[in-house]
């Protein structure tokens, strides 16, 4: 797995995501590390980590404390492209 050295840049598509979410009810706080989202919705919490589809791939790569973090949480986590994406996660 490769790794990108920086983290903490927002990509351009998490607030059309944020809204997405928000328009169902969910909850969402947006968060650095350990990913970019915790979305409550129905009773049930979410990690999702937010990649910019347009961006090539080298800038999509996991921070290292985020490859660290998803390899050692055994809950729910999902790496979301899009505001489609992010319902789907949620069950939308």
């Amino acid at each position: 797995m490769t790794l990108a050295r920086y983290g903490n840049r927002k990509d351009a598509n998490q607030g059309e995501i944020v809204q997405a979410l928000k328009r169902v009810a969910a909850s969402v706080f947006v968060m650095d590390e350990p990913c970019d989202l915790l979305v409550g919705f129905r009773g049930k919490n979410y990690l999702l980590e937010v990649k910019d589809p347009k961006k090539p791939p080298s800038k999509r790569r996991l921070t290292i404390a985020q490859a660290d973090f998803r390899q050692t949480w055994y809950g729910q986590y999902a790496i979301v492209h899009s505001a489609e994406e992010a319902l789907k996660v949620i069950g939308v």
